[in-house]
């Protein structure tokens, strides 16, 4: 476990870190390509277009096609990126990604903008809260949510060099940079940010801010927490969730998500079968959003690190 400390005074989005990894990627590698369906402003595929015009390719406003081209350029060799709004993507074009992209185990990367509340104004209807569970129901691929821009740049890095379907939500917001000392993401495997014997706290996305002044503030009152950062919700890192919930013995996970289908679902599925322990799940009650500013949002519908912390005590109180 390398230090990590709190939140720094810089913020980015994790939407920006997509856009500079793309970029790195590709001065590095000619087989890698960009797809967008007329949003490379707000996805940030932007940057590479610029610089890579004969490998940028805006299908419009498309998002099916958008993933069938995909498709058939990883057919063709390349390593596609293709990029749209959460909803859209996850939702508009669900069965394409589905039959013409994972059935077939093709070399795609399906990074979605614009994920969760935080999108703020743009309404509930542009709010997706309900990706976690569609991408992970479908067998063999990977879901990933980073924590913030730096996460996201070795993210991206990690998935072109994997091989297979893989789908990252970004956020639209500007975020801390968390400080970490020899981070190395894997797919796959838990972050272990703090280690306590009380109540483990799993937490992906704009959360893991959140849960890390959470862990501060029930270290002041006496309460030793867990912290896992679970970027990758599928497959999970259960050998990490294991540990900590026999030694803690009470869950608490933290999603911008739906409590039905999401990270604490998919933790709940786990350690029902293998070490059946309280878990109590942080996320969106099974409500749409609203419109409104993303900070304002996450206020209104009770995810702050101070929610965490009345939640983390009842799991202790509980055991």
């Amino acid at each position: 476990m390398g230090a990590v400390s709190a939140s720094s005074a810089d913020q980015k989005a994790t939407r920006d870190g997509y856009g500079d990894a793309l970029h790195e990627l590709g001065a590095e590698r000619t087989d890698i390509v960009v797809l967008d369906a007329d949003l490379s402003g707000s996805t940030k595929t932007n940057k590479f277009a610029k610089a890579f015009p004969d490998r940028f390719f805006n299908v419009g406003v498309a998002e099916q096609n958008l993933v069938g081209h995909a498709a058939g350029l990883a057919l063709s060799g390349y390593v596609p990126f293709a990029s749209s709004f959460a909803m859209f993507l996850s939702g508009r074009a669900w069965e394409v990604v589905r039959n013409s992209v994972v059935y077939p185990f093709l070399n795609v990367k399906l990074v979605a903008s614009h994920g969760g509340i935080t999108v703020g104004e743009d309404g509930a209807s542009h709010q997706c809260i309900e990706d976690f569970a569609t991408m992970r129901a479908i067998p063999e691929m990977v879901v990933i949510c980073p924590s913030d821009y730096n996460e996201t740049k070795q993210i991206i890095h990690a998935i072109a060099d994997y091989k297979g379907p893989v789908y990252v939500r970004v956020g639209r917001p500007n975020l801390p940079l968390i400080e970490r000392e020899n981070y190395k993401f894997e797919i796959g495997k838990a972050e272990v940010m703090r280690e306590g014997k009380d109540v483990l706290i799993i937490a992906n996305g704009v959360l893991v801010n959140e849960a890390m002044i959470a862990v501060k503030e029930l270290e002041a009152e006496g309460i030793q927490a867990t912290l896992l950062n679970m970027a990758t919700i599928k497959p999970i890192d259960k050998e990490a969730i294991l540990k900590y919930a026999k030694l803690c013995g009470a869950v608490v996970t933290c999603e911008e998500h739906n409590v039905i289908g999401g990270l604490g679902s998919a933790v709940s599925e786990f350690l029902s079968e293998e070490h059946p322990v309280r878990v109590l799940k942080l996320g969106m009650k099974d409500t749409f959003g609203k419109s409104g500013t993303w900070s304002g949002l996450l206020d209104y519908f009770g995810l702050r690190s101070k929610n965490i912390v009345e939640l983390a005590k009842k799991a202790v109180q509980s055991k």
